[in-house]
């Protein structure tokens, strides 16, 4: 009996060993189910990043709800599977189902070309989120739950793990309807580092390494005895981006660009700007104003604008002083205007591939840290919880929007951030 009991999980993993391969080889095939070769216009790019960043305009701890149609699902799905391989997939909703038909190209093999797959999804027995109620690779049906087991070990144990996590931890609830799905989610500030953290590493390593020298190369000819500007930083960096650059892959080298300036600037911050690569070498406190905190605030809020967009951007800049007000050095009105600075330079640099190019072209030819942010030093701040509180009454009242809205002047003032 013992003997029996040993030798069960050898033969559960037998059994998924072999259902795995009974997936491959039925899923893969030499026609895919699914036409590839969609061509997303400029248009549809743009559609489906503002698809994919509309969830992260709620503010922290608030409920937030996000429909989409089907047209918005298929836009927002084949954009994500284009960025990383030629895939497609096609969804529609039916009875209050969702069903997935997706397509895969798979490297040279001796099996076919393609990798099928079709799942549909939908509310059982009350469950405000959907599970799995059909699964089939290729033309070989698999149970529900089996495959559910399948997919979630298979996602868990992969590089995609992080992502998952990211992407449905905070889902609360999902609606399937005839013509749309309705997602309520739960926004958190500890969710919005993650994806700080986990958007602004670049996956273009030899592009990454090719910046990081460069800075590395301005960093070692720095003279000790004057302070090290931001702008001695992005002015031979964009140089370098305008460069190397076409209209194809503008945005992607500015964000390396100033992914690469994130790191070092914020190196010994990694509790705020979270990264994982650094440059070598000797560490220069990098300056604005006379203030290594407002090169901080600025080039952070431009790593996180560019990586996700400028409301996730405002959000955390704001959760930042009122924490600081809390514990910390208090509110500072000199601290978000670095970060509103910041956050306008990072839509600049990312909003299209001509508007990229053209701030490569400007910020290649900066004077100094004065074009690229307004003097703050007149500015309140130091401003305890509750002298926050006396003053400004909150972060929604008319007197702080008043001055926030003036900072927002100042900033648009500058003709760095005018470019047509």
């Amino acid at each position: 009996m013992i003997k029996h009991i040993l030798r069960l999980p050898a033969y559960c993993l037998s059994a998924l060993v072999l259902m795995c391969v009974a997936i491959v080889l039925f899923a893969v095939s030499d026609h895919p189910d699914v036409k590839l070769g969609w061509s997303l216009s400029h248009k549809d790019v743009l559609r489906a990043q503002k698809i994919l960043r509309e969830g992260s305009k709620t503010k922290p701890d608030e409920i937030g709800t996000l429909e989409l149609s089907k047209e918005d699902l298929n836009l927002a799905a084949n954009y994500l599977l284009n960025r990383y391989s030629k895939s497609a997939v096609d969804i529609s909703l039916k009875d209050n189902k969702l069903k997935f038909i997706v397509t895969a190209t798979l490297p040279e093999n001796s099996l076919g070309k393609y990798l099928n797959i079709t799942l549909r999804l939908g509310n059982v027995d009350g469950n405000p989120l959907p599970t799995i109620t059909k699964f089939k690779a290729g033309k070989l049906l698999l149970p529900s739950r089996l495959a559910s087991h399948l997919i979630d070990y298979g996602i868990r144990h992969s590089s995609l793990n992080n992502y998952f996590l990211l992407a449905t931890r905070q889902i609360k609830a999902v609606k399937i309807a005839p013509e749309k799905i309705t997602l309520q989610y739960f926004s958190d500030m500890e969710t919005l580092i993650q994806a700080r953290q986990l958007l602004t590493s670049s996956s273009d390593d030899t592009a990454f390494n090719g910046y990081q020298k460069k800075l590395a190369e301005v960093v070692s000819q720095h003279d000790h005895k004057w302070l090290l500007s931001l702008a001695d930083l992005l002015k031979p960096l964009f140089a370098m981006a305008y460069q190397r650059s076409n209209l194809g892959n503008a945005i992607e080298e500015n964000k390396i660009a100033i992914f690469v300036i994130n790191d070092y600037v914020n190196k010994h911050q990694t509790h705020r700007f979270l990264s994982s690569k650094t440059v070598a070498g000797h560490y220069y406190p990098v300056y604005m104003y006379k203030r290594n905190d407002l090169a901080q605030h600025f080039i952070g809020s431009a790593a996180l604008t560019a990586s996700m967009n400028g409301q996730l951007s405002k959000v955390v800049g704001e959760e930042k002083e009122l924490s600081d007000a809390e514990a910390g050095s208090g509110f500072s009105f000199v601290d978000l205007a670095a970060d509103k600075a910041g956050t306008r330079f990072g839509e600049i640099a990312t909003a299209s591939p001509e508007k990229a190019r053209k701030l490569q072209k400007a910020v290649s030819e900066i004077k100094d840290y004065r074009d690229i942010m307004p003097d703050p030093t007149n500015l309140p701040e130091h401003m305890n919880a509750s002298e926050f509180k006396s003053r400004y009454i909150s972060t929604s009242s008319p007197i702080y929007q008043d001055l926030s809205e003036k900072i927002d002047g100042r900033v648009a003032a500058i003709p760095l951030y005018s470019l047509d």
